[in-house]
């Protein structure tokens, strides 16, 4: 038997690995995996858009020896089924070239380690006129104008990555803001993706991104000093890995406990489901993987999900690390745990609303169910209402009553649903202040009105199992014995 070798086309195979599907900020992210790797505290990323564009990330890591940064910069340089450390956060060996390949058109990586530098670059032009896997060797004189490099001389060590030639970002020609732009989405995406390893985050290895001076600060998506857990941390065992999935589930706020900017900038129900960390590196977001539907009351769920990086071929982790898919083991324990969750977040929304049992309440609006569907309708039973009757003589009656039928009937239900969807912040006027508007403005008035000690009792002990003044059933009480000890 004749074995033939066929060693892949250099320039037809990196060419076609550049259209796998990076973003850009996919392709920084990926960049920085590699710096959090190598135990880098202080990451830098400086872009410049005028004449000569570029992109340069410098990171205060280990860095490498020659060997070693040769190595890098092979396709397919490490194997994924070997053995890796507990917060390697690689696995191909691919990502580091194909994400800023499929970016630029030159790639170049400077490292320092124990005072040496050294210097390798696949220049994709180079390499389509030699037809070969021809990776260039800088010396020290050839990286002496690249950018950052005065800062990595300084280092006791670390690694420069810089991007030139940015095609696929200035795909229609160089643009100031178009780059501007991209790397602010770029800022964005990092500051979700790497929240726990920056200010506030729970990972060991804490570390600050910069992005052109300006620090990029973390967002968290589970607002955990606003959350609550309904539920304790479950560890989902994985035997034959020898690995455990820790699985948390929490349940956000009320949005109107949110600031707009926050809204604005998670989204609710677009961002609700399952958060996949490798490493404490958010992978996945905002899916259910088809074991719940997306559902207006189930926006506030969220559950996050921590893999170790040896379970990346059961969860078919992609080289992008955008894809991660839940095995059938995790699969049956997370659909038991989604029912929980989904109602936790729902609880949070029918709480604010209007019970549908009876709950001794006397509320302001009825819900009524007809066979067309539900009817909003203001109690003429609540104790305020039949009070202003009393007060009134028969011609008042008939224009107050026509004028709250047309208050229910034209209760703005669409807009309200649209608005909600689109979660729009919905403030009340001064909610701190409502007592005392209550006690100003009605509890006082309907205290003088009475004429004894006993019809003012009957008319407070009414009122405080009615909305709103059951939520202040205390302060109505201290007031009554303060009003009673002035009038005495």
């Amino acid at each position: 038997m004749e074995y033939l070798e066929l060693p892949p086309s250099a320039p037809i195979l990196i060419e076609s690995t550049r259209s796998i599907g990076y973003t850009l900020e996919a392709a920084i992210a990926d960049i920085i995996d590699n710096s959090i790797s190598a135990e880098s505290n202080k990451i830098e990323i400086e872009y410049f858009p005028k004449s000569c564009p570029y992109i340069a990330i410098l990171d205060d890591g280990r860095g490498m020896p020659k060997e070693k940064l040769t190595e890098a910069m092979r396709y397919g340089s490490s194997d994924p089924n070997l053995f890796r450390e507990k917060n390697d956060m690689g696995r191909f060996g691919l990502g580091m070239k194909m994400s800023s390949l499929s970016q630029c058109r030159c790639l170049t990586v400077i490292s320092k380690q124990n005072s040496e530098i050294f210097a390798r670059q696949w220049d994709l032009d180079y390499i389509k006129q030699v037809e070969k896997w021809s990776l260039k060797c800088l010396d020290n004189n050839e990286i002496n104008d690249f950018p950052l490099i005065d800062k990595l001389k300084k280092q006791t060590s670390g690694t420069l990555v810089l991007w030139y030639e940015l095609d696929k970002v200035f795909i229609d020609g160089i643009d100031d803001s178009v780059m501007t732009s991209k790397m602010l989405t770029v800022s964005d995406h990092l500051s979700l993706v790497f929240h726990r390893f920056l200010k506030g985050g729970d990972a060991e290895n804490k570390v600050n991104i910069y992005m052109n001076g300006v620090e990029i600060k973390g967002s968290d998506p589970f607002f955990q000093t606003k959350s609550r857990f309904t539920m304790a941390e479950e560890r989902i065992e994985i035997p034959e890995y020898n690995s455990v999935v820790i699985v948390q589930p929490y349940t956000l706020p009320h949005h109107l406990k949110l600031s707009q900017q926050d809204i604005n900038k998670y989204g609710l129900r677009n961002m609700q489901g399952f958060y996949i960390y490798r490493n404490k590196r958010l992978l996945k977001w905002g899916t259910w993987f088809r074991l719940a539907r997306f559902d207006e009351l189930s926006k506030l769920a969220r559950v996050r999900i921590d893999i170790p990086n040896t379970l990346d071929e059961l969860w078919t982790l992609d080289v992008k690390k955008s894809s991660a898919m839940p095995p059938e083991i995790v699969k049956i324990r997370l659909k038991q745990i989604i029912n929980k969750i989904v109602d936790s977040s729902k609880r949070v929304y029918t709480f604010r609303g209007r019970k549908e049992k009876q709950d001794g309440i006397v509320h302001i609006w009825n819900i009524l169910e007809t066979r067309e569907g539900l009817k909003y309708k203001i109690n003429q039973n609540h104790p305020l209402y039949e009070k202003l009757l009393e007060m009134i003589d028969n011609d008042a009656k008939k224009v107050f009553h026509e004028y709250v039928y047309n208050i229910a009937e034209h209760f703005p239900v669409g807009q309200i649903q649209i608005d909600f969807s689109q979660e729009k912040k919905i403030i009340k006027d001064n909610i701190e202040d409502e007592f005392e508007n209550i006690k100003n403005n009605i509890l006082q008035i309907l205290l003088k009105i009475a004429n004894t000690k006993e019809e003012r009792e009957k008319i407070v002990e009414k009122l405080i199992t009615s909305e709103p003044f059951c939520n202040y059933k205390d302060q109505m009480l201290n007031f009554m014995g303060e009003y009673h000890n002035e009038e005495t």
